[in-house]
């Protein structure tokens, strides 16, 4: 857990009763992660929400998704989101050679469109501006819905990894 805030103590109002048990439901417990968020009940909510649509009912193939969550985890320097999303991208299909590569940033094992993918990541996390270069081959890759959500899923885990980070939550 976090040695930057503490753990919320369990919710008292049916409200947060009811935050608590959709964040049970859906992750199998209040994870570190979320034991900080429900210090703030709205923020928690919003969270759950937000990165709910972004995992589960987006069309960004889950292996992309988790090579890019992955990417971002090291880029930030938040260990908890890599441990936590290794899981996720060996269900997908992520094998260990592209799991050794995106921690070393070794792009020559991927595909062209996990390498599309895993550019784009890291000019948003690394530089926040993308060249006109490099969006024109995500543009001509993928079409507006799946740039809205590559460019959501990237913003949210940077989002994601900095909270952790800044709250040194492991």
């Amino acid at each position: 857990m976090s040695t930057r805030v503490s753990p919320a103590p369990p919710a008292q109002d049916a409200e947060g009763q009811a935050l608590e048990e959709r964040i049970r439901a859906a992750r199998g417990e209040i994870n570190p992660l979320y034991a900080a968020l429900l210090n703030s009940p709205a923020v928690a909510h919003g969270w759950e929400q937000m990165l709910t649509a972004i995992r589960q009912k987006t069309a960004l193939p889950a292996h992309l998704r988790e090579l890019v969550i992955l990417r971002i985890a090291i880029l930030n320097q938040a260990a908890y989101e890599f441990a936590s999303h290794l899981p996720y991208a060996k269900a997908a299909g992520v094998s260990e050679s592209k799991l050794a590569a995106v921690r070393a940033g070794d792009l020559a094992v991927f595909d062209q469109q996990e390498r599309l993918v895993l550019e784009y990541a890291e000019a948003m996390t690394r530089d926040i501006q993308v060249s006109d270069a490099l969006f024109a081959r995500v543009a001509a890759a993928f079409g507006p819905k799946d740039r809205v959500e590559l460019t959501a899923t990237v913003a949210a885990y940077n989002m994601v990894s900095r909270f952790l980070v800044a709250l040194d939550i492991h």
